[in-house]
């Protein structure tokens, strides 16, 4: 077993309303950057875990996601392996 350090980001599918990401656009471009376009709220989840091989630790993350970490109606999700842990 070897341990693997991943990250896992979750954001919102597009089309769907996103009021956090709405509001920092509006607050962005009252701040002064009227150039932002659009901006959409996810989030980034790091996990640490022992596997066999990398392409297991990938799809124990994968599972994750499906079962816990993202909301299969409204998040789509990545999982890719992460630089070495700080």
């Amino acid at each position: 077993m070897s341990r693997y350090h991943l990250e896992i980001r979750v954001k919102p599918r597009p089309g769907l309303l996103d009021p956090q990401g709405k509001a920092i656009h509006g607050a962005l471009r009252s701040l002064g950057w009227p150039e932002v376009d659009e901006v959409r709220v996810g989030k980034a989840i790091y996990v640490d875990l022992d596997a066999a091989s990398e392409r297991d630790a990938l799809d124990k993350a994968t599972a994750m996601c499906r079962k816990l970490l993202a909301n299969p109606v409204t998040e789509d999700f990545e999982v890719a392996l992460a630089g070495a842990r700080p």
